[in-house]
């Protein structure tokens, strides 16, 4: 495993991160999670990505349980809060400083730790004034419960306004966490100049474009069971946008790409993402461990620029490269 700094701090994640949306507490069994946590860790896999709005709080528990008996100053935990949780009263979502002091509480009682390494900003909050928020940050992170802050799929402008509170407040602001594929790229032109000016990093989740960058979809034909894209508890809504014959040939186009380089179809997409020097760590989901030993072999990985090329080359006009995408993400008004 290889390890980077998250934007100009001290600190280091692993380059492959491993995430739970999705998969623990709800579309895996409890020890299912459980056995690909252990083979993260024995891949050397030492930060963990989850949120309290991940199956409504279980993905949390199940992490913490996992995590149980593990060399605490060893890890890396990374949990997040915004997203609506409990029985989704009116103030159990959003930034305010009400819910983010009384999300870091309940984070840390289900992860069972005294404190999380990165809180995240799951999206940006319309709803409450960025000073309200970036001083409530300040005021978990000097109570001793969070070490540093980041945010997840905030614009470029939203950046460098969190950024310029977060000097004046002294508050450690480390990172953002995007959607970022080869097939995603929407955060290249505006996202990342604006993070590296604020000294942040990129956390990436969906390096494989939930699943359709491994070729296991293929064009004409019916979803795999099992899949991601047969799941109805959210996986098939995400991956949806790929479900394209038009993409899913191009993706086909891949995977002598991969042979050539020695690796497979997921090895070669998250290697991909790794190539962008703004990236400290990939996320990566899995419903079985092997999978983990698989994605954590992309570590390290260095494309030459010719295979590079031959990927832009293959994928051409089906990426996504319109940076008013991430604006998008946020909604515009709260859920309760």
């Amino acid at each position: 495993m290889h390890y980077r700094h998250l934007g100009a701090s001290g600190v280091k994640v692993s380059e492959i991160i491993y995430g739970n949306w999705l998969t623990h507490g709800s579309q895996i069994e409890n020890e299912t999670a459980t056995a690909c946590v252990h083979a993260a860790l024995d891949a050397g896999i030492s930060s963990f990505d989850t949120a309290d709005v991940y199956a409504n709080t279980a993905a949390e528990t199940v992490l913490g349980e996992a995590l149980k008996g593990q060399r605490r100053e060893s890890l890396e935990i990374l949990t997040k809060v915004f997203g609506p949780i409990g029985p989704k009263g009116h103030n159990d979502t959003g930034l305010s400083r009400k819910h983010i002091r009384e999300g870091i509480d309940g984070s840390l009682r289900r992860l069972q730790t005294d404190y999380v390494d990165l809180y995240q900003a799951h999206r940006y909050d319309y709803a409450t004034p960025l000073e309200e928020t970036m001083l409530a940050f300040a005021d978990v992170v000097r109570a001793g419960k969070v070490l540093y802050v980041g945010v997840s799929e905030w614009t470029a402008a939203q950046i460098a306004d969190a950024a310029r509170l977060a000097k004046e407040l002294h508050v450690p602001l480390v990172s953002n966490q995007p959607q970022y594929s080869a097939l995603w790229r929407v955060i290249e032109a505006e996202v990342v100049p604006a993070s590296k000016e604020a000294g942040i990093s990129q956390i990436v989740w969906s390096p494989i474009a939930q699943g359709v960058l491994t070729g296991k979809y293929k064009p004409g034909a019916g979803v795999p069971e099992g899949s991601r894209a047969a799941d109805d508890k959210g996986g098939a809504n995400m991956i949806k946008r790929w479900m394209r014959d038009d993409v899913l040939e191009r993706v086909q186009q891949l995977l002598p790409i991969a042979a050539d380089a020695g690796l497979t179809p997921a090895q070669l997409a998250v290697a991909w993402v790794l190539q962008n020097d703004n990236v400290a760590g990939a996320i990566i989901g899995a419903s079985r461990p092997e999978q983990v030993t698989e994605a954590a072999a992309a570590a390290g990985v260095t494309l030459e620029p010719s295979v590079l090329a031959q990927i832009d080359e293959v994928l051409g006009d089906v990426v996504e490269r319109d940076p008013a995408r991430t604006h998008e993400s946020s909604p515009k008004q709260r859920e309760a």
